[in-house]
């Protein structure tokens, strides 16, 4: 089994643990009525995306999420979370730095050995969710579980889900596929730009991710009997029969929607295998980005 299997199939685990623990990290977490930003990189700004809309909808207060290396500057935030598995990629370090003192700051890390205890004013260390593989699973999924269950959207079904997810067989035929296209609406749309990333890191398969109503716009031309769409939430109505239309493969979420991002972290697996393809090594890719000064060699692509 490789280290991302074994990973992928430790969630529910990983999933309870964080949940029963809120209570010990609710100091470093954002309080209602704070404006927040989140921050990460590569897995960690989609699980960015999805927890700030999750947080914002539920009135807890204004809140954006970015790409560590994008935020705005000169924007004001009562603080500032950061999503790190290695706590050492470079943009959320230099970020934290640049804010420290000016903003109070938190990071929610696998490694707490690492430069980011420093860098930031608060710390949540989720080190059972670690991962040795490059692609991120586990970690991703139990950190934005604790964010959902810090928000009181966690639930005991939301684990069942997960369990289903491992155990359910993946829809006939989708591994054949040569094309996967992720949807999304709200939160979920993290989920789907997530979803993607997986298939195009384990399995280098073409990918595209879009909010469930702006797949209508344009994306849905190239949708052929090759393609498989998969919907993470309820769909927009008629969308399912449109896609049909295509002779595309219509792969409906009947599950929590992040028990669906399981699933397609299976499936990611899975097209690997029947690529002959590693999962646990993927192409050009090593586990944190750390980028060198300018004027000295290049640093490693990588992932956070």
């Amino acid at each position: 089994m490789s280290h991302i299997e074994e990973e992928l199939d430790s969630q529910p685990a990983c999933w309870t643990r964080a949940a029963e623990s809120v209570n010990l990290h609710a100091e470093a977490l954002p309080a209602p009525g704070e404006r927040v930003a989140i921050v990460g990189c590569g897995t960690s700004y989609f699980m960015a995306q999805a927890a700030a809309v999750l947080r914002e909808s539920s009135g807890q207060g204004e809140t954006d999420a970015f790409a560590a290396s994008e935020f705005p500057r000169g924007r004001s935030y009562d603080r500032v979370l950061a999503l790190t598995r290695s706590g050492t990629t470079t943009e959320v370090l230099d970020l934290l730095g640049q804010l420290k003192g000016s903003t109070r700051t938190a990071a929610i890390t696998a490694d707490p050995d690492t430069p980011v205890p420093e860098a930031a004013d608060d710390l949540v260390v989720l080190d059972f969710a670690d991962e040795r593989s490059v692609v991120q699973t586990r970690f991703a999924t139990t950190a934005l579980t604790l964010l959902r269950a810090h928000l009181g959207l966690h639930t005991d079904a939301v684990t069942a889900d997960a369990r289903t997810a491992l155990a359910a067989p993946l829809p006939p035929g989708l591994v054949d596929r040569t094309q996967f296209t992720f949807l999304g609406s709200g939160w979920t749309v993290g989920l789907a730009n997530e979803a993607g990333l997986k298939l195009r890191e384990a399995s280098l398969s073409w990918t595209e991710a879009y909010p469930a109503m702006e797949y209508r716009h344009g994306p849905i031309a190239v949708t052929t009997g090759s393609t498989a769409t998969w919907m993470f939430g309820p769909a927009p109505a008629g969308l399912a029969e449109q896609v049909a239309a295509t002779g595309g493969l219509w792969v409906e979420g009947t599950l929590d929607p992040l028990a669906e991002l399981v699933r397609a972290q299976r499936l990611a697996v899975a097209v690997a295998a029947a690529r002959g393809l590693d999962p646990d090594r993927p192409r050009h890719l090593t586990r944190s980005v750390i980028l060198t000064p300018p004027g000295t060699p290049p640093g490693m692509s990588g992932k956070e």
